[in-house]
């Protein structure tokens, strides 16, 4: 029987330090904040460190110092994932004697190429390994997906499905080179941490029925997700770290609040500090996301 309890609200925000925060990010920061504080709730920071080629040395405190200055403060420590390697390990041998987990010998050619035999698309894994290696050496370690719909109603875009297996094929929850992948590192903190509510970037969107099918496979209620329409640049492209986008201008933080602000919907709203801007943007996020297709209802998590 499925435990319907209501959990106090416990939101976050996650951003990884391959770049200092830019307007996306803090859009994103910003929502969370106020969906947080819109229900009663604890609004947690975690900093994804968990790809050292990629992290940029100090982005981390730029990125949390960005986000003090604009007024959001974790309610609590802020987590990041490099002290968390023994809780990923855990959760890892608790799939692995579930019967979840298992080795892959394939490299990123050899998926392709056994794609284009089958004719579907890369990079799609099509199951080489779900049957052993046959004496080739492990690589790296799969989630054995449900070939079936996983879906979820989003807060911001409605109903949405996905049949895992055959959209992403069995996917990497520890990599050729030895470093945690993202998909079980954010569940494994999620359901630490007790999130309730994921607010972020609709570019995570299709990521989120694989970190439902983790998170059953872990025994956890699923988060409600909140996905939120992208910030682009000049040239209509998603903004990010990876392409050099701007950072926020930190000494303007009213005029960077206003602008994420706008993307969210919300009217102009005029304040001579940040704590001013917060206080007068929360009614208005609670009016935005009433309107929204799915509301947070009390005892449906």
């Amino acid at each position: 029987m499925t435990d319907i309890t209501p959990l106090p609200y416990r939101g976050r925000f996650a951003p990884s330090p391959t770049g200092l925060l830019h307007r996306g990010s803090l859009a994103a920061a910003l929502a969370s904040w106020l969906d947080a504080r819109a229900h009663a709730g604890t609004w947690l920071v975690r900093i994804e460190d968990i790809d050292p080629p990629r992290d940029i040395p100090g982005a981390d405190r730029a990125i949390l110092s960005a986000l003090e200055g604009f007024g959001l403060v974790s309610d609590e420590p802020v987590l990041w994932q490099h002290d968390r390697y023994d809780a990923y390990e855990e959760a890892l041998a608790r799939l692995v004697a579930s019967g979840f987990v298992y080795g892959c010998a394939c490299s990123r050619k050899d998926v392709k190429e056994a794609d284009e035999r089958l004719g579907i698309p890369y990079p799609v894994y099509p199951g080489t390994c779900r049957t052993g290696t046959n004496g080739r050496a492990v690589r790296a370690l799969r989630f054995r997906v449900p070939d079936r719909d996983v879906a979820f109603d989003d807060r911001w875009y409605g109903h949405y499905a996905q049949n895992v297996e055959k959209a992403v094929g069995d996917f990497v929850v520890k990599r050729a080179d030895g470093l945690w992948a993202y998909q079980l590192a954010v569940v494994t903190d999620d359901i630490a941490s007790g999130v309730t509510d994921v607010v972020r970037g609709a570019d995570l969107l299709d990521n989120t029925p694989r970190q439902i099918v983790l998170t059953e496979a872990l025994g956890a209620r699923t988060p409600r997700y909140m996905h939120l329409p992208l910030v682009l640049n000049d040239r209509g492209e998603k903004l990010s770290k990876q392409q050099g986008a701007t950072p926020v201008d930190v000494t303007n933080p009213l005029g960077e609040l206003e602008r994420a602000a706008r993307h969210l919907g919300l009217p102009a709203i005029g304040a001579d500090s940040a704590e001013a801007f917060l206080r007068a943007a929360l009614p208005l996020w609670a009016e935005r996301i009433a309107s929204l297709p799915v509301k947070v209802e009390s005892g449906r998590h």
